[in-house]
């Protein structure tokens, strides 16, 4: 099993590479992986990503196969199936690191933002559904000086929906709560740039309560 923090430092040198072109031989796939991977699998770090084709976690986080069990979604949002797939990774699998990973100009984002400030009826209710799971995170914005501002607007929304996606899947589930107080499991948000390709875990303050574990330090909510 791969303790949080060296998962996420995997994950950040992967990106690194990923921003610098400097590929690692050993994620490339082979006949020798696909053959090991065939028994099992122990995926170090769970992502809960967007749908978006910009966005492949193992791209991005220069990963091979086996490496990443991902789960993708539009818009990053939590709905019972994404809870129960993380439920299940972290405890078959023994992953102890969830990333939430939205990116820049997220569409999913920007549709509920269009919604909100002009309602429309000719959305199938399956769109509407994810737009409904964005709102609450990102409505309020509309009521700040952010609203003259598009894009300031949609960079803050982007991020208000990936912390509170990642606050849902630590508090939204008894499995994933017990698993982050006895064991370990660190649920974390990331944004990923379009523009530049890195992604920034901006959303790592510890996510066990009581301040039992300190292995990551809260950081500024930008």
């Amino acid at each position: 099993m791969i303790p949080a923090r060296e998962a996420l430092e995997r994950l950040r040198e992967g990106n690194r590479r990923f921003v610098s072109e400097d590929w690692s031989t050993q994620t490339l796939p082979s006949t020798t992986r696909r053959h090991e991977l065939a028994t099992g699998q122990e995926p170090f770090a769970i992502i809960l990503g967007c749908s978006d084709s910009r966005v492949p976690a193992e791209i991005v986080f220069d990963q091979g196969l086996g490496d990443l069990f991902v789960i993708r979604v539009a818009g990053n949002i939590v709905a019972p199936s994404q809870i129960g797939s993380v439920e299940f990774a972290a405890e078959r699998f023994g992953t102890r690191l969830v990333v939430v990973l939205g990116h820049s100009k997220c569409g999913a984002i920007q549709a509920t933002l269009e919604e909100l400030e002009r309602p429309s009826g000719g959305r199938s209710p399956h769109l509407r559904s994810i737009v409904d799971r964005v709102r609450p995170s990102v409505e309020e914005l509309l009521d700040t000086p952010l609203r003259n501002d598009p894009h300031a607007l949609l960079h803050h929304a982007v991020r208000a929906n990936i912390r509170a996606s990642a606050a849902h899947l630590r508090h939204g589930s008894e499995m994933i709560e017990d698993l982050i107080k006895r064991d370990g499991l660190v649920v974390v948000g990331a944004e990923y740039s379009l523009q530049t390709g890195v992604v920034d875990f901006f959303d790592d303050w510890p996510a066990w309560e009581g301040g039992a574990h300190t292995e990551f330090a809260a950081q500024p909510k930008p």
